[in-house]
């Protein structure tokens, strides 16, 4: 399995490829080779920073010999007017780092504003909100990076850490006895070490899997938060729990209230606006 480093660079390298081909044409054509300069970056929304360190490996990336100096890290509130960083070298190179800096740093930056938001909502009662899978392809570890910088927690990073039986699962297996099962013969068969989550869907789900144990968490789907409450009582600390299915930032809080463990936002990076910043010579 490859690790988060060369995940990011695989990206990286995939991100230049695209977006400058055989050669940024309109850069070569009228920037000198031995021409000098700076840039800043320039906030332009408030909000909350992040991808500053991948930032720093896109410069270093594509030109080592670029002075990158950070004014602001990783997880700090900015407002409209902040410069955040300075870089300073081959005006070609700042030319052609530039848009794939800004589509990561503004993409990640939208995503931690976008988490912070729901985290201050949860303050006082005690449950985290979680991301998902739901990431735009390739960008998963720095969408889920931009989660954690937000204050949020990740859940499962793809398919491989973690069991987590949803409904189709249960479905297909017969069943929520058959399903958890054939989990833990699976997990014992390969040696695994792996967390269980089960998807419930009703009081009856519910109850099927008070009755058989086996897992470390409980997802309740689709449960208002009245339910949540019930059924959180009902498991009464016996088990984790999560909030799942359509919960939004004026929701959540009903779903916090009733002493749930975690909520699940789709919402943290499947359609978040990026946050506004601007690269420009100084």
């Amino acid at each position: 399995m490859l690790s988060v480093e060369e995940l990011v660079d695989r990206l990286i390298d995939l991100s230049f490829a695209e977006d400058i081909g055989d050669g940024d044409h309109t850069t070569l054509c009228c920037i000198p080779e031995d021409a000098m300069g700076r840039s800043r970056l320039l906030i332009k929304e408030d909000g909350i920073l992040a991808g500053v360190e991948v930032a720093k490996e896109v410069f270093r990336r594509f030109d080592p010999d670029l002075q990158v100096e950070v004014l602001m890290g990783d997880g700090s509130q900015v407002k409209k007017g902040d410069v955040a960083m300075i870089v300073t070298g081959r005006v070609r190179s700042l030319l052609q780092t530039e848009r794939l800096m800004l589509n990561i740093m503004q993409r990640m930056s939208g995503i931690a504003t976008m988490t912070h938001r729901y985290v201050e909502r949860l303050e006082g009662t005690g449950t985290r909100v979680l991301d998902t899978r739901k990431t735009t392809p390739g960008m998963r570890m720095l969408e889920k990076q931009a989660v954690k910088i937000g204050g949020g927690v990740n859940h499962r990073i793809g398919l491989f850490d973690m069991i987590l039986l949803k409904d189709n699962h249960v479905d297909f297996a017969g069943g929520i006895t058959n399903a958890i099962d054939r989990c833990h013969a699976y997990l014992k068969e390969k040696g695994l070490d792996l967390k269980i989550e089960i998807e419930v869907r009703s009081f009856d789900e519910l109850q099927q899997v008070l009755d058989h144990g086996g897992v470390d968490r409980i997802m309740l789907d689709n449960f208002t938060p009245e339910d949540t409450g019930k059924a959180v009582r009902l498991i009464g600390h016996r088990y984790e729990t999560e909030s799942s299915g359509g919960i939004t930032i004026d929701t959540i809080r009903q779903y916090a209230e009733q002493g749930v463990d975690y909520v699940s936002v789709g919402a943290l990076t499947h359609s978040v606006k990026g946050l506004d910043m601007s690269f420009k010579a100084c």
